[in-house]
């Protein structure tokens, strides 16, 4: 079945990531804060990650080299420009945290966080390298829940989708509590994973259907998915399910030439 649950992962997962690391470092939800960056942890949480990097970089004006709760307040920051699609100061934010707080508790989350804006910039093997170096330095890290998903998606992404199933299996088997799954709960479901080539996009069924009908008439392997979006349904006009990107790729090339749009989903 296609893995749908992880299509929306650049922005769906990285939401889950930010929201459970902070749970995990710093201990709080929502209306129950304690610390002096308390207005850029609320925006953060709240999605306003504009007014938390504002607030943020007002409060970093007032800090010194010594000054408490520094390499959270960085941690906060580089969260809240990584969501708001900064990656080139995420990262700049993150290595901060690297090199300078050599003893901080977050020192795996700034890994984590450098690894995900190559991951988002599309610097998939950079990617890898952060986060397996994060999960090789400390085999017990309290992240191994998200870097097997983070895994699972760079096998995706590359078109390793062995690699992709096997983490998805381990996360399913080690963490079947973890908020990953609880937030992908069709992951339980995934018996296979492929790729497709999507060719149309539908409000309209008999569209949907005469398109597909004419790609299966031409010896396309075309179908139609049915998925609900704003309170309406959509018919989705896909072909293929082949087990390797290179091959979606070369299919989606021919559907290219031959003037369809097509877009490939894992």
């Amino acid at each position: 079945m296609l893995i749908c649950a992880l299509r929306s992962f650049k922005q769906k997962s990285l939401g889950c990531l930010a929201f459970s690391t902070c749970i995990l470092v710093f201990g709080f939800y929502p209306n129950a804060y304690a610390l002096n960056i308390d207005k850029a942890k609320i925006y953060f949480l709240n999605g306003d990650y504009k007014s938390a990097i504002s607030e943020g970089e007002k409060v970093l004006t007032k800090y010194t080299a010594h000054s408490p709760n520094l390499d959270g307040l960085y941690y906060i920051l580089g969260l809240s420009y990584l969501k708001d699609g900064n990656y080139l100061r995420a990262s700049d934010i993150f290595e901060i945290i690297l090199r300078e707080f050599k003893d901080s508790q977050f020192q795996d989350e700034a890994k984590l966080g450098l690894g995900d804006t190559y991951f988002l910039k599309g610097d998939y093997n950079k990617a890898q390298g952060y986060y397996s170096e994060l999960i090789n330095s400390n085999p017990r890290t309290g992240l191994k829940a998200t870097l097997y998903y983070r895994f699972s998606q760079l096998g995706l992404q590359k078109g390793d989708t062995q690699a992709a199933k096997e983490y998805l299996d381990k996360l399913k088997t080690d963490f079947p509590s973890s908020l990953e799954i609880k937030l992908n709960k069709d992951l339980y479901a995934l018996t296979d994973i492929y790729y497709t080539v999507q060719v149309g996009s539908f409000v309209n069924f008999p569209n949907a259907r005469n398109l597909c009908d004419k790609l299966i008439s031409k010896g396309y392997d075309a179908y139609l998915e049915e998925t609900d979006a704003n309170n309406a349904k959509i018919y989705r006009v896909k072909v293929g399910r082949l087990k390797s990107r290179p091959e979606a790729t070369q299919l989606e090339n021919k559907l290219s030439s031959e003037g369809y749009p097509t877009k490939i989903l894992p």
